[in-house]
This record gives structure tokens, sequence and C-alpha cells, in this order.
């Protein structure tokens, strides 16, 4: 099933949307988060089936929302390597959009550091399709790989999100603070937007906001939630702030 964990605009705390993570109801071991069964399927082409599903379980439910009188969100759906080697995902990408009558605008595509690093001409072919067709980029886990902003500029990339790893000794570490506001200055002069991931308290949010960072994601919103349950919990912030 998927879950979406919130993301908020850190000037107003308006939830913009969510990124959607997959999760496995096991018949006898209950609830798998990804690490006990992606890197798995990461090594076979069932990799590519648990990410179509989830595209498509994604659409479903961003025109179940907006049908139910949501605001509009945008869902980032983590893809792995081996989608943006499928020529096919950009045809299939649009055929879910258009198929729930949804603009381009509400789904985001994140990929890793290290699948830029594997980009090939057949990868970049279908980044630049993706593009063309409307779809947000993103560069997820930022921090954690080899890639730099330099490499980035030539990318059709829109935003970036700051690895947890660096987001979660904010308060206490001055290299990882002087990092993450290195990042996001120069992401800036790029034209890119910055995601914080992994935000958990008050404080981190308030170092994140005086650097500049536009986003936030982390149990200080929200944890991951159940499609039912994350829509429940817009309507609440709706209220909390009407």
């Amino acid at each position: 099933c998927t879950h979406f964990q919130p993301k908020a605009r850190l000037a107003d705390g308006t939830v913009v949307g969510a990124e959607a993570l997959v999760r496995w109801h096991h018949p006898e071991q209950g609830l798998l988060l990804p690490g006990r069964f992606i890197p798995m399927a990461r090594d076979t082409d069932l990799i590519v089936a648990i990410g179509e599903w989830v595209l498509e379980d994604v659409c479903r439910h961003l025109a179940a929302w907006r049908d139910a009188g949501l605001p509009e969100l945008t869902v980032a759906v983590n893809l792995a390597a081996r989608h943006f080697r499928e020529p096919r995902l950009p045809e299939r990408l649009a055929a879910l959009l258009a198929q729930y009558d949804l603009s381009a605008a509400t789904v985001e595509l994140e990929l890793t550091e290290s699948t830029l690093l594997d980009v090939g001409l057949e990868t970049k072919t279908t980044i630049e399709s993706l593009r063309e067709t409307g779809i947000r980029l993103v560069i997820d886990d930022f921090g954690t790989g080899y890639s730099n902003l330099a490499y980035l500029k030539n990318l059709p990339i829109s935003a970036l999100k700051i690895d947890r790893s660096l987001i979660r000794d904010l308060e206490h570490d001055p290299n990882d603070r002087a990092i993450a506001a290195a990042v996001v200055a120069l992401s800036h002069v790029m034209g890119l937007t910055v995601v914080a991931e992994g935000v958990e308290t008050g404080h981190q949010r308030q170092i994140l906001l005086e650097q500049g960072c536009e986003f936030i994601q982390g149990n200080l919103l929200s944890p991951p939630l159940p499609a039912e349950a994350f829509a429940e919990w817009v309507i609440g912030q709706r209220r909390k702030s009407g």
C-alpha cells in the first residue's frame, strides 16, 4: 500500500503535498518498511512493477482527493535508476495523467544522486522527455552521494531534498548547519527550490527558515499516513489555518 508523508511550505505552514512511500502488508510479518524489500526488488524487474503500481496509486488518490474538494496537492514518487532507463516511462506517466485528468504539476519524480551518476544516453533522453511533459524532477537524499551542484546545472532538475542525515544534527553540529546553509544558497543561485526531509523539531524548522529553505517534510509535521488518514490530516490543517 502507499503511505503519504506531508510536505509543507516553511514560510506559512501551508501543506503543498506529500511524498509517496510504499509499504508491504506481509501476511505473516505485518507492515514492512521499504528497507526490508526494496533492495531485493531493485536487483530485478520487480522494482519497475512496484514503481508503476505506486505511480498509478498516487494518481488515483490525487484524483479522489480533488473530487473530494481538497486543494491541489503535489505528490513526489521516488523511482529507482532502472525506471529512468525505461524509454516508455514518459509515455506511461502521460497516459496516467490523462486517465485521471491530472496536470503534470501534481506529480514529481524523485531520483537519487547515484542515479544521476549513472546517467547514460538512454537515461538522459528519458529525463529530457519527462521535462518536456512538464513533470518536475527532484534530487532525493542530496548530500549522501558524490555529485555536486555544478554537475546538476546540466540536468533538468527543479528541486533537491537535503538528506535527513544533515538535518538530524542541525541544532548541535555547526558543520552540518553550514553545509545546509551552503546547499540552500547555491541551490537558489541555480534556480532550484529546496526541501529539507527528516525535520523533527521546531528548532530545526527555525534554522531552516532562517537559511531560506522553502519546504520541509518530517515527523514535526506528521509521520507517513495511509491515504485516508492523510486526507483527513490535510482537512484538519486547513481548519486550523482557516
